[in-house]
C-alpha cells in the first residue's frame, strides 16, 4: 500500500536551532556581484516569492512517520471536518503524531497495512492526521484557532500516537491515548462506527470485545502492595502507582516477563508505592483522596478503557499521568520517572521530558532506543 505523505518540519529557524540542535554555518562574505549577476539572483528570488509556501515548508525530517494516501487534507476546521464526514456517512478520526516516534510507526506500519483495518478505516472515517509539534493553523473543537502543537497541548496529547474519534457533533466518543495493537485498534473502530457510545461506555466495551490469546491467571510481583488497601497519602508518602490488569492479557504478561524485569524499570519502581487491580476486582479500596469504593467501582470512576493501564499518583494523591496503551520499558521508566523525580511539576509536557531525558542519555554515553 502507498505511504504518501509525511510530517514535515516547519518550525521557524529560532526554534528549530533550540530544539533540535541544528547548526548554522556561519555565512562567508565575499565581494559585491556584478550587476549581471544582480539580474541573475534577482530573478532566482522572484521565483522563489512565487513559489507556494507549502512546497517551501514541505522540507520532509529524516524521521518522518509516514502517513497512508487516503488521510484527507482540509482546512482543518474540525467542526466543519465532522459535518462533512457526517454527509458521507462517515466519522471524524484525528490522529496525533510526531517525527521519530516507534508507535506512531507501528500504527502506520503494522495496523494501516491490515487489508480489514484499512478498509474498514477508510469507509468508516474520514482520517486526519496532526503533528504534535506543527505549526499549522487548526480549529479546534471550541472554535477558537491556533497552531496544531497548541491544540495538541489543548488536548492534553502526551503520548503518541493519540487518537480522537469525534461524533456528527464534533464530541468525542472515544479516545485512544497511545498505540493499540491490531485486534484492539480494530475494536475500537467498530465501538465508533457503530455508534456504540450511545448504549456502553468504551470501557466497558473494551474490556470484553478484544481478548487476547495469552495467560489465564493474574501474575504477582513481590511489591505489590497487599491488603487492606489504604492509597490515602500523606506527609511524606511515596508516589503511588495503581496498576490494572485483566487475564487473557498479552500486554500485562509482557509487563511482568520484560518491563518489571527491566533494571532502569525496577530502579525507579523503588521509588514508589505499588498496587494491582484487576478489571471486576470486588476489593475494597480507600482511594488517594479518601474515598472508599470498590476496585471495580473505582476503575470505572477513572475510565480505565486499557490493560495493562498504571495510572501515577504523586505523593499529595494527585493523579499526575497514566499509561493507558502499548509501552515498551524505555518509555515505561521514562513515564515513573517523570513523576518520581518531580519533573512534572515545571515541566507539563511528558514528550518535551523524554526528549530531554534521551538527550541526557545519550550525552552520558547509554544507549537510547525507544522500542527497546
Amino acid at each position: 500500500m502507498s505511504l504518501g505523505r509525511r510530517f514535515t518540519n516547519t518550525l521557524p529557524i529560532a526554534q528549530l536551532t533550540a530544539e533540535a540542535n541544528v547548526k548554522l554555518k556561519p555565512i562567508a562574505v565575499t565581494p559585491a556581484p556584478s550587476p549581471s549577476c544582480l539580474c541573475n539572483l534577482l530573478a532566482v528570488v522572484a521565483s522563489a516569492l512565487l513559489m507556494p509556501l507549502s512546497a517551501i515548508a514541505q522540507t520532509a525530517s529524516p524521521h518522518a512517520i509516514e502517513v497512508p494516501a487516503w488521510f484527507s487534507e482540509t482546512f482543518l476546521d474540525l467542526r466543519e471536518d465532522a459535518r462533512e464526514a457526517a454527509k458521507e456517512g462517515k466519522r471524524l478520526m484525528i490522529y496525533f503524531g510526531q517525527d521519530g516516534c516507534p508507535y506512531c510507526k507501528a500504527l502506520m506500519q503494522t495496523n494501516f497495512t491490515q487489508p480489514r483495518i484499512v478498509q474498514k478505516t477508510r469507509s468508516k472515517f474520514v482520517a486526519l492526521a496532526l503533528n504534535i509539534w506543527g505549526d499549522r493553523q487548526v480549529t479546534g473543537l471550541d472554535g477558537r484557532a491556533m497552531p496544531e502543537k497548541e491544540f495538541a497541548r489543548a488536548m492534553r496529547v502526551q503520548f503518541t500516537p493519540t487518537l480522537l474519534f469525534l461524533d456528527e457533533s464534533a464530541n468525542v466518543v472515544a479516545r485512544l491515548n497511545g498505540y493499540y495493537p491490531p485486534h484492539r485498534f480494530e475494536a475500537a473502530l467498530d465501538y465508533v462506527a457503530a455508534g456504540l457510545e450511545k448504549k456502553q461506555a468504551f470501557a466497558s466495551y473494551m474490556k470484553d470485545a478484544a481478548k487476547d490469546a495469552a495467560s489465564d491467571r493474574l501474575h504477582d510481583e513481590p511489591f505489590f502492595m497487599r491488603p487492606p488497601y489504604d492509597l490515602r497519602r500523606g506527609s511524606g508518602s511515596k508516589p503511588l502507582a495503581v496498576i490494572f490488569e485483566t487475564p487473557y492479557c498479552s500486554g500485562c504478561d509482557e509487563l511482568h516477563k520484560e518491563g518489571f524485569a527491566r533494571a532502569e524499570v525496577k530502579a525507579e519502581l523503588e521509588r514508589f508505592d505499588i498496587t494491582r487491580f484487576a478489571l471486576g476486582d470486588r476489593a475494597v479500596v480507600i482511594t488517594p483522596v479518601g474515598d472508599s469504593a470498590r476496585a471495580e467501582e473505582w476503575a470505572r470512576a477513572l475510565n480505565i478503557v486499557y490493560t495493562p493501564s498504571i495510572v501515577l499518583f504523586d505523593g499529595s494523591g494527585r493523579e499526575v499521568i497514566r499509561t493507558e496503551a502499548y509501552l515498551r520499558p524505555f518509555h515505561l521508566a521514562g513515564a515513573l520517572a517523570y513523576v518520581s523525580s518531580g519533573a512534572y511539576r515545571t515541566e507539563p509536557s511528558f514528550q518535551r521530558f523524554m526528549k530531554a531525558r534521551a538527550e541526557r542519555m545519550s550525552r552520558e554515553g547509554r544507549p537510547v532506543d525507544l522500542w527497546k
